[in-house]
């Protein structure tokens, strides 16, 4: 596409953490970006905000009760309003639309994903979950309609970076780092009496209150190893993990003749919205400059997955393959949603995690239906074991 020429985005899960994030970028790269579409599943006040504020053509809130609250606001300004999740796969494939950013929590993105790739847009990955639970149809439909997906994670966006002017070099492993999250160090009796209160405080990144959970409990890094090999179609024993606290490396490559390529700069999550949306030009930002002298020391640690067991179950569920991570995702949909009510253990959360990956029917090739029927089966599952627990 011709640099002057403003690319059209759709927002799906705007009012989300990297939702406004990315209307911030957007806002400072007026010249390049419009918006076209914004999304949101239930807070009606904000998107309504977000709409008269940016001009989309079209929004869509989720909550069909809440349908008439947004086209009373917005019906007026000209702006099309639709509702629930049949409206959030057609938008996706309108004419006016040329990249989808798929901010959505969790397994609702991986619909409207397919849609938008089925009908060739470019997809700025913000929803990891859509790769994790079924990465094989993802890619392989991307491949059929010569669709980009740019990942938006800041981790898998640090390594697409380091490949830039290197795809023709194999790449021999990729090293994700990861914060530690807020219970770094600590061990599993500790671990046994924690509030959310104290997981939903992660030292470095500003997120929403489900990644921030999956970041203590290294869920997180655990979806974005299996994100990762989907994304640059490495093997599990090319992919490694390293706990970095300054959270300053983003990620590196290493190439066969023993070079390492990192990316770095502060904890911002607009650097990869920007580069995800921009791509392949770079454009001038204010965002804050790293300084090394204001981070003298930058360390290392391996990650402690006897205490976290998730990190592990991640890398079992990318060994086994089939639909063990869609297993894996929905289980933990479930259980951070219970750990948020207090109705389950931070530690029981890898617990009934593992029962679902060892007692839900395996499935070598699955099909789109077969991902569907997994994830429903492994969510009554779930909830039922929680209920044996608590």
């Amino acid at each position: 596409m011709d640099k002057n020429i403003k690319k059209r985005i759709a927002i799906l899960g705007s009012t989300g953490s990297i939702g406004t994030q990315t209307l911030e970028v957007i806002e400072q790269q007026k010249d390049h970006f419009s918006v076209e579409v914004l999304t949101a599943n239930s807070n009606a006040e904000l998107l309504i905000k977000q709409a008269l504020k940016y001009k989309p053509n079209v929004v869509v809130i989720g909550d069909d009760n809440k349908y008439d609250l947004v086209f009373d606001a917005l019906d007026p300004q000209g702006i099309k309003v639709y509702s629930g999740a049949n409206a959030l796969s057609s938008v996706v494939q309108m004419d006016s639309v040329d990249t989808v950013l798929t901010a959505l929590v969790g397994y609702a993105g991986l619909l409207p994903t397919i849609k938008a790739i089925e009908a060739g847009k470019t997809i700025a990955l913000a929803n990891k979950e859509t790769l994790v639970v079924a990465g094989d149809l993802i890619t392989r439909l991307a491949k059929e309609k010569g669709v980009n997906i740019f990942p938006v994670d800041s981790e898998h966006s640090a390594i697409f970076q380091c490949l830039v002017g290197e795809f023709h070099n194999p790449i021999e492993k990729i090293i994700l780092t990861a914060s530690g999250g807020p219970f770094r160090g600590k061990n599993r009796e500790f671990l046994s009496s924690v509030a959310k209160e104290q997981a939903l405080k992660h030292p470095n990144w500003e997120m929403g209150a489900k990644i921030t959970i999956d970041s203590a409990s290294l869920m997180n890094k655990g979806l974005e190893v299996i994100e990762a090999k989907w994304l640059f179609d490495l093997s599990p024993e090319q992919i490694d993990v390293v706990v970095h606290p300054q959270s300053i490396i983003h990620s590196l490559v290493q190439f066969e003749d023993s070079s390492i390529k990192a990316q770095l700069g502060l904890p911002d999550m607009r650097l990869p919205i920007q580069f995800a949306l921009g791509y392949p030009n770079r454009m001038k930002a204010d965002f804050p400059r790293f300084s090394f002298l204001d981070y003298p020391q930058l360390t290392f640690e391996k990650p402690d997955m006897e205490t976290f067991k998730n990190l592990g179950l991640a890398y079992e569920a990318l060994n086994k393959g089939g639909n063990t991570a869609c297993v894996l995702n929905a289980a933990n949909e479930v259980v951070v949603e219970k750990f948020l009510k207090d109705q389950i253990g931070f530690l029981e959360m890898s617990d009934v995690i593992e029962s679902c990956m060892n007692s839900i029917s395996f499935i070598e090739s699955p099909t789109l239906e077969d991902y569907i029927q997994t994830d429903q089966e492994t969510r009554l599952v779930a909830e039922e074991k929680v209920k044996q627990i608590f």
